[in-house]
């Protein structure tokens, strides 16, 4: 398969998606605010763990792309409209747990050592980083084109695993690195500071995308 995945025939499409998803995944998003926000508040080892989530999300939208689930999500409004909803909600709760956020109490080494890091475990974060990712409307949109007018309906579905293995290592990688630089580095620590500040910006930045939603919601009404 992947010998295939690199031969000259699927090469050119292979680098349109890779290009197509480079500008996608850099773009800023849900998933850019939630690792951007468990980096600052609970360390690199949280948001490397949320990173993880974000990729296997993306392999559920490969999958169900592959399957032709994502024309059919499009073409059936109601389905669209509730999964809009779903969306919307669950990006306003995670912006509510942000909002609400309060200084840290004691000293800020202590604080980047042990305070919050302890507070979510691996499992919840993997399941908060598949779920931000896995009910991105955004991403259906963008997998449906990718799917549509990127990769060929006639190219194998050996071949399009292949993709979607690398579109989801891609991510993964994309967002470890932004875990580590956020969470490892002087970054953070400058942030933490006043780092509820951050988390209610973020908190902020997913209301907005939870509003965006509901907006289209009602165009679609």
């Amino acid at each position: 398969m992947f010998e295939e995945l690199f031969s000259q025939r699927y090469a050119a499409e292979f680098i349109a998606m890779a290009i197509a998803h480079a500008f996608a995944v850099a773009s800023p998003g849900p998933d850019f605010a939630v690792v951007s926000r468990y980096s600052v508040r609970h360390g690199a080892r949280v948001a490397t763990w949320v990173s993880l989530g974000i990729g296997l999300g993306i392999l559920v939208h490969v999958t169900y792309s592959i399957l032709g689930l994502a024309l059919l999500i499009h073409q059936t409004p109601w389905l669209y409209r509730l999964l809009l909803l779903i969306a919307a909600g669950y990006f306003f709760w995670l912006g509510l747990n942000a909002i609400r956020s309060s200084p840290p109490v004691g000293d800020i080494d202590d604080i980047q050592v042990s305070g919050f890091e302890a507070e979510v475990s691996a499992r919840r974060a993997v399941a908060i980083g598949f779920l931000t990712n896995g009910l991105n409307v955004k991403a259906t949109m963008f997998f449906l084109a990718l799917f549509t007018f990127i990769i060929a309906p006639s190219t194998p579905v050996g071949i399009k695993v292949g993709y979607g293995v690398y579109l989801a290592s891609a991510t993964f990688i994309w967002f470890a690195t932004l875990s580590y630089l956020f969470g490892r580095t002087r970054i953070r620590e400058i942030l933490l500071r006043n780092g509820y500040w951050f988390d209610r910006f973020m908190g902020g930045v997913l209301w907005l995308l939870a509003f965006h939603l509901v907006w289209q919601w009602w165009r679609l009404g």
